[in-house]
């Protein structure tokens, strides 16, 4: 009798010390979200911020964590003047694939399927509430990936998120944001 109690009881404790443990925000993604709540808010219609690209990547792996994206396992970017991004990100070619068959070239199938990491550098624009990026280089290791498949794997994943994008048209930026830019390992945006 005893020992099922014992066993449920401590099986909750372990659910609460997990649940817990996912529900700890650093102060970068506390500071994410209040971010996201001042603009939300209608009463502050001008909001600027800065934020570091480790606060940016600790909120990244938090939301993934929260809300895990449909062929998109992880991403961490880094921030350089003039509007680049630097990403590392892990995505699912399997899934990619299943989504749109014939997407991943024959001569990349052999090394490009599964949860595998590619390294993209991409020039964004976002002005005027829309946003739109053009990829510069991207690899898979020492494997250069045209631009043009690196366009069409991003297109595929974001139409399958929640809020389905569609890259091949501007993007309106989120929360009323005006703009957004960057600076070594800063992005700046304002509403």
């Amino acid at each position: 009798m005893i020992q099922p109690f014992l066993r449920a009881a401590l099986l909750f404790c372990a659910c609460l010390s997990v649940a817990a443990a996912q529900s700890a925000k650093s102060p970068a993604v506390v500071k994410v979200l209040g971010l996201f709540e001042r603009l939300r808010a209608p009463q502050t219609p001008h909001v600027s911020f800065a934020l570091t690209e480790n606060e940016i990547n600790d909120y990244l792996k938090y939301s993934l964590r929260l809300t895990p994206r449909p062929g998109l396992e992880s991403i961490t970017v880094k921030a350089f003047p003039s509007d680049y991004l630097s990403t590392y990100t892990v995505i699912d070619f399997d899934a990619v694939e299943r989504w749109k068959p014939g997407t991943i070239p024959m001569l990349l199938r052999p090394v490009l399927s599964g949860k595998k990491s590619i390294w993209v550098d991409l020039r964004f624009y976002a002005w005027n509430g829309q946003g739109k990026f053009s990829i510069e280089k991207a690899y898979f290791g020492q494997i250069r990936l045209p631009a043009i498949f690196v366009e069409k794997v991003i297109e595929i994943v974001a139409a399958r998120q929640p809020e389905r994008y569609d890259t091949t048209k501007p993007v309106p930026l989120p929360f009323g944001l005006r703009k957004i830019w960057t600076h070594e390992r800063i992005v700046q945006g304002e509403k």
